[in-house]
């Protein structure tokens, strides 16, 4: 479980700047685009249903900033004139429970610029009550991740977290869960989000992940992976039966093998069937092939792959029934 830091020092460090909340009643934190409610009730509980309450967004001063939400009396003044255009159609209060005191609001899909310092005010009261509320809204984007340049013993990866607040800690796993060695990040800031770039160089296959960690917010994105097939050598081949109008085939598929690989189909005995011409496509210098053949009699195939170059072979086989 990740450490929660002091709410008020977390808002400190995020924002860079002294909250305005010196006494905040009540932190609440949120992820970017999900709703928020800023809790609030005079200390009396008293009926509010015909009163007066004010909620404002307040500078780190303590002046005011921008209206969020006014109720007066029965009367909801969201499409007020006076309402800051960042809330309007946002902001909405919990009408059937005025009676219990709750004046409380929500803010629907909450933006990282949500972030800082609100007064609940209750002006009419005696003695006049004023609440205060911080909140943290962080971004949490998923991370994105590509291959940049890859030969036949490495590959350099890439992950990209853009858009995020607070700033993250991004990793490179393997499927075993190591942390890879990685170079330095590249972070870059617009406004209060962050942009991450950090790449790493694998030598071997395996899967990879890149994970964005936000302690701040006890928060962690879901993983992006990454599939690196390195060395060269081809894997055992995927092979299958086929019912086609001319009879039954067998197909033999290798993917991302390097240098190009030879593929043969041979029967039990150890004999080349005859077989079309393969079906060869590349990328980055690795190959995929398939290679199909007809089939008359009951036995069991073989499909051999031959890398030469590198003294590399492996098979997989396959039985046929002629009365499939």
């Amino acid at each position: 479980m990740m450490k929660q830091l002091p709410l008020l020092l977390l808002f400190s460090l995020l924002t860079g700047k002294l909250s305005a909340c010196t006494h905040a009643v009540s932190r609440v934190i949120a992820t970017e685009g999900t709703d928020a409610v800023l809790p609030c009730s005079p200390s009396t509980r008293v009926n509010l249903q015909d009163k007066l309450f004010d909620w404002k967004k307040v500078g780190q001063g303590g002046e005011t900033l921008q209206e969020v939400f006014m109720y007066d009396s029965a009367v909801y003044y969201e499409r007020n004139s006076g309402q800051s255009e960042q809330f309007k159609g946002r902001v909405s209060h919990f009408q059937t429970e005025l009676k219990q005191g709750n004046a409380s609001i929500i803010i629907r899909k909450t933006k990282v610029i949500d972030s800082g310092s609100y007064t609940c005010v209750f002006p009419r009261l005696q003695p006049r009550q004023e609440f205060c509320i911080e909140l943290i809204v962080g971004a949490s984007p998923e991370p994105y991740v590509t291959i940049l340049e890859e030969s036949k013993d490495r590959s350099l990866l890439q992950c990209l977290v853009r858009g995020a607040f607070p700033e993250p800690k991004v990793e490179w796993w393997d499927s075993s869960g190591n942390i890879l060695p990685a170079a330095e990040p590249h972070v870059s800031k617009a406004g209060d989000s962050y942009d991450v770039i950090l790449q790493t160089t694998v030598t071997k296959t395996d899967n990879y992940s890149c994970v964005a960690t936000q302690e701040e917010i006890n928060h962690q994105t879901k993983p992006a992976h990454i599939y690196v097939h390195l060395n060269g050598a081809a894997t055992k081949p995927h092979v299958t039966i086929l019912k086609t109008e001319d009879g039954l085939k067998v197909q033999c598929e290798i993917l991302g093998a390097s240098p190009k690989p030879l593929l043969q189909w041979k029967d039990s005995s150890g004999n080349i069937v005859p077989a079309a011409e393969p079906q060869v496509s590349e990328r980055g210098g690795s190959y995929d092939l398939i290679l199909q053949t007809t089939v008359t009699k009951t036995d069991n195939y073989h499909c051999v792959v031959t890398q030469e170059e590198i003294n590399h072979r492996t098979e997989a086989e396959i039985y046929v029934s002629a009365q499939w």
